[in-house]
């Protein structure tokens, strides 16, 4: 970022106070000052003492510091006054606004991640995007993978600090927080075997944010999107990936919008289709009427691919007996599990119900 749009702000404040105003970046070299002598100053030794202040007006050494607003908690520039005392903190403060303000301005219109953002978050005209792009050199057609990643307690934020640090690169990869809750991944893909690279990126993030060998976030991944006017329909597929997830794949952490199979479908229907859709197959007793032995039944029946005998081997049952229960099933439901279009029938159901019960609704 340009050194020339703090100087800007710095001078048109100067001329409201008599304190020496300036700006530092992440690294403690000076890049903007009242007091021209001073630009080009490395100051390294209150690095530190700005990061710990995590955000509020610190002094130190007769300096006033406030950090200006960035991703992550390491700084990018951080505004200071030559004075620690109660004028010095109000002056900062005044400042940082005003240097926060003319920074967002820099960012909407010349920042490589609020371009991204604004793609994904669909605040830019896709006529407007290829136009972007040039200006700020962003390769518009390189493979790219979207992730969308979020804390499992979404009253607790993911650390955004983590996922940065393993894709540090900025020019080709974004990290952005995007609402309360969700922290989007952008990644330029290189493996000519897509599939795979995007589900070793998740596993590396859900890994890193495993607290106690615990998992804390579920990773939703989009399809590839080759071209950027694809990525706000990949982040879109990455979200819902999650919600159907959270559905269908309880157990599960990472998961591919391409890999969501039947659930994605039954996920998007009217919830008065689906109950019609349940009355009209369970025509005899409504499907709570099985108890949860019996679904415990039909849970392994469909794991061991409709195979009785495999399947009473996992049971740990005599072959007859679970001949006896998929007859119990049929009597009751009048869908013989044995039969394909009667299991396919009935497996579509469990994953209604399911659907419905996460939906609120007692069908």
């Amino acid at each position: 970022m340009s050194g020339r749009i703090f100087q800007n702000v710095v001078l048109q404040i100067k001329e409201t106070t008599d304190k020496v105003i300036g700006v530092l970046d992440g690294e403690g070299t000076v890049i903007s000052c009242s007091d021209l002598g001073l630009i080009g100053n490395k100051w390294p030794e209150y690095v530190d003492v700005i990061v710990h202040a995590e955000g509020r007006c610190v002094s130190y050494q007769g300096k006033t510091f406030k950090a200006l607003s960035g991703w992550g908690s390491q700084f990018d520039y951080a505004a200071f006054v030559m004075a620690d005392d109660e004028v010095g903190r109000a002056v900062c403060s005044v400042a940082s606004v005003s240097l926060n303000s003319a920074k967002a301005y820099y960012e909407e219109k010349h920042d490589r991640g609020s371009f991204i953002k604004n793609i994904i978050s669909d605040n830019i005209m896709l006529g407007d995007i290829y136009m972007r792009a040039k200006e700020l050199h962003v390769d518009p057609e390189v493979p790219r993978g979207v992730f969308v990643i979020r804390h499992i307690d979404q009253a607790e934020a993911v650390h955004v600090d983590i996922i940065q640090s393993l894709f540090p690169d900025r020019q080709a990869d974004y990290v952005l927080n995007v609402g309360d809750a969700d922290v989007a991944l952008i990644h330029q893909l290189s493996d000519p075997n897509p599939e795979k690279e995007l589900s070793r990126i998740a596993a590396t993030v859900e890994e890193a944010l495993r607290v106690g060998g615990e998992n804390r976030v579920v990773v939703g991944i989009g399809t590839v999107a080759n071209h950027l006017r694809e990525l706000a329909k990949s982040y879109k597929e990455a979200q819902i990936a999650i919600e159907v997830g959270k559905v269908f794949d309880t157990e599960k952490y990472i998961i591919n919008y391409e890999n969501l199979g039947i659930g994605r479908l039954i996920y998007q229907l009217p919830t008065t289709l689906c109950e019609m859709f349940l009355m009209e197959v369970f025509k005899k007793n409504p499907i709570d009427a099985l108890d949860q032995e019996t679904l415990f039944t039909i849970h392994k029946f469909f794991e061991n691919n409709l195979n009785v005998s495999e399947t009473a081997r996992k049971l740990f049952v005599h072959r007859n007996t679970l001949v006896y229960r998929l007859e119990k099933i049929k009597k009751l439901t009048g869908l013989d599990l044995r039969e394909f279009d009667d299991a396919i029938t009935f497996k579509v159901a469990l994953m209604v119900k399911k659907y419905l019960t996460s939906r609120g609704i007692d069908a």
